[in-house]
């Protein structure tokens, strides 16, 4: 049987049965229903986060946050993460700037941070990636140096503490993704949390339009709302993601205990300040006796089917390619070319990571 890179995790069948069934009797699908308010506050409190706003997915939230902040000109963000935050930022009017990535972790490099403000700066907008957080202190200084905000692209880092933090807190907002693919996931959603509620308050009239009464329209909104069936599968996997979250542990665990001290090959940094969520296991072939690109033949011969993820960076998209030098993020760059992320999902067996990585290291 084939082997994906992940699989959704899904409640028992008959939980999710009985926590839809009452929809069938309101008749209340969408709009802000009993199931999304009930998600929306569970949410926020197992974040540990002041404020929260549920989206239909992440990318839309992470769109509606940049409208909501009132940016201008440029934001400086990262080309190592997924189209949607580089797509978030032009579909505003934006102008994407490309900041490289440190080589420990894959995150945005706060260093070369200041060299890229102009006087058309307006916000950063860093990522956390494979669930590896940003240097969030250096960030915020830089950012309070220039007046500047400060938005999480956090896709990857739901259910994870800073510091003893939830990762919400931190900056003017933070995205997470709840797609199918992510370890909490709601089939597609998103959010976006803030300690700014009238930033909050925004949010709630742009994704309903602008909408703020029967009769007034009083902004450009969309229509970005996350409906109830969505909110229902949330609420189900909510009371299974410790367990979850347990299972990745292991298969990650079993992962480091075949793969490290292997020469050319490097695994994930653990940052000691940082509770994981174990989302994703990139590994980074340098210098190993196989390329990245001929592991991942090797393992689809085997109907395994890794992921080069983030592979190509955003600044080399067809769409932004001749707007961009892409030898000025040499970092991202070499990782793009060198990095594969392994299967992981909850239900992997460990008998299937030892054999993922056999075929790897044989």
């Amino acid at each position: 049987m084939s082997i994906l890179v992940t699989r959704s995790s899904l409640p028992p069948f008959e939980e999710f049965q009985e926590e839809i069934q009452s929809m069938w009797e309101t008749h209340w699908l969408t709009n802000l229903g009993v199931k999304h308010c009930e998600l929306e506050e569970k949410l926020r409190t197992y974040l540990d986060v002041f404020n929260l706003s549920l989206f239909t997915n992440g990318h839309l939230a992470l769109e509606m946050v940049l409208q909501a902040l009132e940016l201008t000109g440029e934001v400086i963000t990262t080309p190592f993460s997924f189209a949607s935050t580089t797509h978030a930022i032009v579909r505003n009017g934006l102008e994407p700037v490309f900041c490289d990535i440190k080589a420990s972790d894959y995150t945005l490099d706060p260093s070369l941070l200041e060299a890229l403000i102009t006087e058309k700066t307006s916000a950063i907008l860093p990522v956390h990636v494979y669930g590896n957080v940003c240097d969030i202190d250096a960030i915020q200084k830089i950012a309070d140096k220039y007046n500047l905000r400060v938005i999480y692209d956090a896709a990857h880092a739901f259910a994870e503490t800073y510091k003893g933090q939830g990762i919400g807190n931190f900056g003017d907002a933070s995205m997470f993704s709840f797609h199918a693919t992510k370890v909490f996931h709601t089939i597609e959603g998103g959010a976006v949390s803030t300690s700014n509620a009238s930033i909050k308050q925004k949010l709630e009239m742009l994704k309903n339009f602008g909408i703020t009464g029967p009769e007034d329209i009083v902004d450009v909104g969309g229509n970005a709302k996350m409906n109830e069936f969505q909110a229902a599968m949330g609420l189900c996997n909510l009371r299974h993601l410790g367990e979850e979250i347990a299972k990745r542990k292991q298969v990650v665990e079993r992962y480091r205990e075949n793969l490290t001290g292997i020469s050319g090959i490097k695994l994930n940094t653990v940052q000691a300040v940082v509770i994981e969520n174990y989302a994703y296991f990139p590994v980074v072939f340098d210098q190993y006796r196989y390329t990245r690109d001929q592991v991942f033949e090797k393992l689809k011969e085997h109907e395994i089917y890794a992921r080069k993820y983030f592979y190509p960076t955003i600044n080399t998209f067809a769409c932004y390619s001749d707007r961009y030098d892409v030898n000025e993020t040499p970092i991202a760059q070499y990782i793009a070319d060198r990095v594969l992320t392994l299967p992981l999902y909850a239900d992997l067996s460990l008998g299937d990571v030892d054999r993922i990585c056999d075929i790897i290291t044989t």
